[in-house]
């Protein structure tokens, strides 16, 4: 009989993966304090497992507060990860396709439960321009790059990423009510684009759609990003967005993607 898989854990392994994955963007460094209560671990195991973390460079220690964040080791491992995935390999000449054609800075990303992760980004040539986002993980709620990809799910599985969920308002512009967002999302089902209209940073707007793959499903997301008065209005209509539908397109395509084939869509 196949033994399942569990009782092959490795409790201290374990417990050093849940301490990584502790830190996130809203909150870079812990203490061994803190670390210790949301684990549920003994204060001297979190400060011993730290330690062994600290000396294979996954995990430093601010000399000024005493408390920990990330090391060098685990952004190698993340962008190991983005470079072994097709999605990435394939996106790449597609978005410097999207720059040479307008001239703006054009991001692939995934969805990551709430969050919008920013895979690649192939940058404008412009001197003034937003600052990159890649690797960066953001509420999808607020980026055109997530709504293109939240858009397509079942409704039942948004109500279970943001029944719960508070809302965090980034600027006057930001999305605060559940009720608010699925509406902006029925209108990006049926556009086939979403939005960001400097909901996470003032002055920068954005323009995403989805992309999918053999399975006919919604998997990443592309954008076009900048400043908001070189990303007007008229040019997300004219411009971008029929470049952006042509781009996913192509890249969905390049994953496997069949045009014509019947894909039963859910509205939110």
């Amino acid at each position: 009989m196949k033994r399942d898989k569990g009782e092959y854990l490795i409790q201290s392994i374990a417990h050093a993966l849940d301490i990584l994955g502790a830190f996130s963007p809203q909150e870079v460094e812990l203490g061994v304090t803190e670390i210790s209560r949301r684990l549920g671990l003994p204060k001297n195991n979190v400060f011993r497992i730290l330690a062994t973390l600290e000396l294979r460079g996954y995990i430093e220690q601010n000399k000024t507060t005493g408390n920990y964040r990330l090391g060098l080791k685990t952004f190698e491992l993340g962008q190991t990860f983005i470079h072994s995935t097709n999605a990435v390999r394939q996106a790449r000449p597609v978005l410097a396709k999207i720059v040479e054609d307008v001239n703006e800075t054009a991001y692939l990303g995934i969805l990551k439960g709430t969050n919008a992760v920013y895979l690649d980004v192939v940058e404008t040539r412009q001197a003034v321009r937003s600052a990159s986002r890649l690797g960066a993980i953001i509420p999808a709620c607020c980026t055109a790059l997530g709504k293109a990809q939240l858009a397509f799910m079942p409704r039942e599985d948004l109500m279970h990423l943001f029944g719960r969920s508070k809302l965090v308002v980034y600027t006057t512009h930001t999305v605060a009510t559940r009720e608010e967002l699925f509406r902006r999302l029925d209108a990006v089902y049926e556009n086939g684009y979403a939005l960001d209209e400097e909901e996470y940073e003032e002055g920068v707007r954005s323009v995403g759609v989805p992309v999918r793959d053999y399975s006919q499903e919604v998997v990443a997301g592309i954008a076009i990003s900048g400043p908001a008065y070189r990303i007007t209005p008229e040019k997300i209509q004219s411009q971008f967005v029929p470049l952006l539908k042509r781009a996913g397109l192509e890249l969905s395509k390049r994953l496997g993607y069949e045009v014509g084939v019947k894909m039963e869509g859910v509205k939110v």
